[in-house]
C-alpha cells in the first residue's frame, strides 16, 4: 500500500528568502525603529476608553455616552473600571472622550 497522502503533497515546496537588508521577520527595519514615538497621555487614555467600548460585559454602548454607560454598568453591579470614570471626568467637554467608537455610525 505505501505512504498515506497528505494535503501538503499537492503543493510545491517554496523556500523563502531573507527580507530586505538582511533583517528577519520579527524585527523592525532600523529606519522604522527610529520613527516609533511613545504614546502621549491622551492616546493612552483614548485606548483605555476604546477597550471599554469593546468590552461587552458592560452592556451595549450605542446611543449613550461612555459616562452614561459606566454609570449604568455600576448600577447593575457589573463593576466597570474606575480608571475609565476618572478619565471621563477629566475630559467632560471633549467629544473624543465622551462618545463611543460607534457614535459616528448611523443606527
Amino acid at each position: 500500500m505505501g505512504r498515506k497522502r497528505l494535503v501538503t503533497d499537492s503543493y510545491p515546496v517554496v523556500k523563502r528568502r531573507e527580507g530586505p537588508a538582511g533583517h528577519s521577520k520579527g524585527e523592525l527595519a532600523p529606519e522604522l525603529e527610529k520613527g516609533i514615538q511613545p504614546l502621549n497621555v491622551d492616546e493612552v487614555e483614548l485606548e483605555l476608553l476604546r477597550q471599554f467600548d469593546l468590552a461587552w460585559q458592560y452592556g451595549p454602548c450605542t446611543g449613550i455616552t461612555r459616562l452614561q454607560r459606566w454609570h449604568r454598568a455600576e448600577q447593575m453591579g457589573l463593576k466597570p473600571p474606575p480608571e475609565v470614570r476618572q478619565v471621563l471626568q477629566t475630559h467632560l467637554g471633549d467629544p473624543r472622550f465622551q462618545f463611543s467608537l460607534w457614535h459616528h455610525y448611523p443606527l
